[in-house]
């Protein structure tokens, strides 16, 4: 079955000559190493600077992997894809092959920016109703119930993404790139304290579906940290895969076992949860196919920022608070006045967002006014220097009709965030300068809850994150057949038509704001990368309140609320994972020193 551009992985003649140089030299391993060099990686390193190609991710099993493909002469994609497998063994709880995500990729022969839009789909069944309690007619409380459900799950994108991106820019079969992450499930991971903790904030949910419960809360308790946790379902399901490929997914006893979940999930008796059944069909998975978008593209102060299309909200909305915010000297300002200004165009943008973005398979989204300069100096026109605008402000009309003024008033649109803050980020760059930057997700953390029986892997809630009471005139209401809209904003940004960076992060609507305010940083605020995914973020989605990180409000609270900004305290926000290709082709790869417990960064030769 089609499920991608393309039947046959590539071989490029340069990556063949350059692997057989490396190979002599000692960088690549031509025989296959002994268990005894598998060790368990559990030490997190949050930058690393050298050559060779880098990866950045949020753990140091998955990083490793990642570099042991570039070591070996594996491309970025291979990595990527090599990388996002063990991801799904170490991370089950924000990613894994029960999901989906964008990728973005940059091929340096070529000199091209990508995307493969791996997005979950609503089975063609899919009720408007599908979130509405029948008892009370209002939608259910979101968490635990809604997200706890079949009703929640979409069609998985993930198996598809990879073999799609193998396929156009990769030299691994998908057999060879799942075997360390096969390995890895195996022969299991160390449990940190942030594995142990989001079990435990799920254990209400884990309880009532039963073969979640025997995976991950064996003996009634979550895995004790530092014990080791081995998952040989997901082993078996990787091998599965390896062996008939992503159409053993799509199709076939496991496409049905996937149906059977949905449709009828397996809960213990007597639990206390709905748990409601899904309109998931065989054929929804059989029909199911990647899209390869235009990616989003715009200038910033002079470098190139490419981002994913719809049905992401993240390139557009990024990419709209940048041309917003480019209006105004921020790189001259105090840093509180530039952080007043980024406040204020990114409220701006997700009002947009909020009137505007959707699958544009099923409405018709304006990305090419919505990212332009006239649209952005219409919409800059709104901000005061002075003081923050009252919240919600309104959005602009993206109408190709940009005056003097500052745009018509209109009603501003105020509708509940439905995205949950899971979700896993990787960069890779490797040597010959190719790039990727994939985000993907199961949505919530722990997605639905439901573990496919025998199978190793959790289902996605991915159909939460559209309007949940539906509305004809919104964007994400519910359609049968549609995507709905996602924040997840993979990114990579050409300097002088190089690539410079690449980066992502998790956190669902904030996941814009993250990406943005790290480009900020760097670009504007004169930090170095790390400091720039070191420091401390705040996130305004055209709410009363800004939502901002402890050490954020500390720092500038005070200040801001000077201009009648109001703060809502949160622990973290995002878990960002970036590279950056330094001048003489170094690579810098940087991830979080202490969000989400830390990430991991390396380097294939350290410098």
């Amino acid at each position: 079955m089609f499920r991608g551009a393309g039947t046959t992985t590539r071989h490029r003649l340069l990556a063949g000559v350059l692997a057989t140089a490396l190979s002599a030299a000692g960088l690549v391993h031509a025989t296959q190493p002994s268990a005894a060099a598998h060790p368990r990686h559990t030490e997190k390193n949050a930058v690393a600077v050298g050559a060779g190609g880098a990866v950045s991710s949020v753990d140091p099993e998955a990083t490793a992997v990642g570099i042991e493909v570039l070591r070996r002469g594996g491309n970025a994609t291979d990595a990527a894809v090599a990388t996002a497998a063990a991801l799904g063994v170490t991370e089950p709880y924000s990613a894994g092959i029960g999901g989906g995500g964008f990728l973005v990729h940059y091929d340096a022969r070529r000199g091209v920016v990508e995307t493969i839009d791996g997005r979950e789909t609503a089975p063609l069944a899919m009720p408007r109703d599908a979130f509405i309690d029948p008892e009370t007619g209002e939608p259910y409380p979101f968490f635990p119930e809604m997200v706890t459900s079949g009703a929640s799950v979409g069609v998985p994108g993930t198996p598809a993404t990879w073999q799609a991106a193998l396929d156009s820019w990769g030299t691994y079969s998908l057999a060879k790139a799942l075997r360390p992450a096969t390995r890895l499930a195996s022969r299991g991971f160390v449990v940190d304290a942030t594995f142990r903790e989001q079990t435990l904030q799920n254990r209400e949910r884990f309880a009532a579906i039963e073969p979640t419960a025997e995976l991950f809360l064996p003996g009634g308790d979550a895995p004790k940290v530092g014990s080791v946790f081995r998952n040989h379902d997901l082993a078996h399901t990787y091998r599965l895969l390896a062996r008939k490929g992503v159409d053993a997914f799509y199709e076939g006893s496991l496409a049905r076992e996937i149906v059977a979940a949905v449709q009828d999930p397996p809960t213990v008796a007597g639990t206390g949860l709905p748990v409601p059944p899904g309109a998931m069909r065989t054929g929804d998975l059989a029909r199911y196919e990647v899209l390869r978008p235009e990616p989003t593209s715009h200038d910033y102060r002079g470098v190139e920022v490419f981002g994913m299309g719809p049905p992401s909200s993240g390139g557009s909305t990024v990419g709209e608070t940048l041309n917003i915010l480019e209006r105004f000297p921020a790189g001259a300002m105090p840093t509180e006045r530039a952080l007043h200004h980024y406040f204020e165009a990114s409220a701006l943008a997700y009002a947009d967002r909020a009137k505007y973005l959707g699958d544009g398979r099923f409405v018709d989204v304006p990305l090419a006014e919505l990212l332009s300069d006239g649209f952005a100096a219409e919409r800059a026109c709104r901000i005061d220097a002075e003081r923050a605008a009252a919240k919600p402000v309104a959005p602009g009309d993206a109408d190709g009709d940009y005056g003097a003024g500052c745009g018509t008033g209109a009603e501003a649109i105020d509708r509940p965030d439905t995205e949950g803050l899971s979700t896993t980020h990787l960069s890779v760059v490797d040597r010959w300068g190719n790039v990727v930057s994939y985000t993907l997700t199961i949505e919530q953390t722990g997605g639905s809850g439901i573990t496919v029986p025998g199978r190793g892997f959790l289902l996605n809630n991915e159909l939460t994150d559209f309007s949940h009471v539906y509305d004809e005139n919104d964007p994400n209401r519910i359609d049968g057949g549609k995507r709905p809209r996602s924040s997840m904003s993979p990114t990579i940004v050409l300097a002088d038509g190089e690539p410079w960076l690449a980066l992502g992060s998790p956190g669902g609507s904030t996941i814009i704001t993250t990406v943005a305010q790290i480009l900020i940083n760097r670009i504007d605020l004169g930090m170095d990368l790390p400091a720039a995914v070191a420091a401390p973020r705040a996130s305004q989605r055209n709410t009363a309140n800004v939502v901002a990180e402890h050490e954020f409000i500390e720092s500038f609270g005070d200040d801001l609320a000077a201009y009648g900004h109001r703060f809502a305290a949160t622990a973290e926000l995002g878990a960002a994972a970036a590279v950056e290709i330094l001048p003489g082709g170094l690579l810098r790869a940087v991830a979080e020193p202490e969000r989400r417990g830390g990430g991991d960064a390396r380097v294939v030769l350290p410098r």
